[in-house]
């Protein structure tokens, strides 16, 4: 897989792997962002990685594009590259009403019960590819085929923090109230921003996610909100 080169601005270059998601693409992302940390180029400020790409950005001051490509070329061209396995992580998830507001549309868009859409999402093998959009942000593949919807057409507003939301293959847990056009599906009470300034967020690109079922009176008991109040 040869990974294409595109200056960004005068202080970035992003490095690409393919063009559509996969397991093999992230991998190499994963295994350059190590390389890189391992063996950083002279003037490299911080490395970024994403679904199959990972932006590295350095002090144009010190480098300048030529020599930070020339760098990771050499890393290239020794990548360890390994099937991403990073820590198992445990999200709480409740299904019932109100904090599922559109499972019934997923049912009806995959002609399965609801209860076999949470099966399937239960059943997943969830792994988190990149940060972004908002803080805390952590894009999960594994959404089983069967699942898969498209975004909607135009977004709802205020969406609540700790929604568990679906679009084509990706999962997310919410972290704030903002709008979003993917379908929400449940609400989770595990917390995904720590208040920890060494370690922010509970995810770490890489780390596997497991999916836990609880009902309303354990999510009233963990958070103190009641679902039917």
């Amino acid at each position: 897989m040869q990974p294409q080169f595109k200056a960004i601005a005068d202080h970035a270059l992003l490095v690409t792997f393919a063009d559509e998601i996969s397991e093999a693409a992230h991998a190499s992302v994963i295994a350059l962002d190590h390389a890189i940390a391992t063996n950083p180029p002279e003037g490299v400020i911080e490395t970024v990685p994403a679904l199959v790409n990972l932006l590295v950005s350095f002090d144009p001051i010190i480098t300048d594009h030529i020599a930070v490509e020339t760098h990771i070329r050499v890393c290239l061209t020794a990548l360890n590259i390994q099937k991403v396995s990073g820590v198992q992580r445990v999200v709480q998830v409740c299904y019932e009403p109100p904090f599922a507001p559109d499972l019934e549309a997923v049912s009806n868009a995959t002609g399965l019960s609801r209860e076999a859409v949470i099966n399937a999402h239960l059943a997943g093998d969830f792994h988190v590819l990149m940060y972004g959009f908002a803080p805390g942000y952590a894009y999960l593949s594994g959404v089983t085929p069967e699942i898969q919807v498209p975004r909607k057409l135009a977004p709802v507003r205020d969406v609540p923090a700790g929604s568990v939301i679906i679009a084509g293959p990706q999962c997310l847990v919410t972290t704030l109230m903002m709008p979003t056009g993917w379908s929400i599906i449940g609400r989770s009470p595990t917390p995904i921003l720590t208040n920890d300034p060494d370690h922010p967020f509970l995810f770490n690109v890489g780390d596997r996610v497991t999916f836990k079922r609880i009902d309303s009176s354990t999510f009233a008991r963990l958070t103190g909100e009641d679902a039917h109040a």
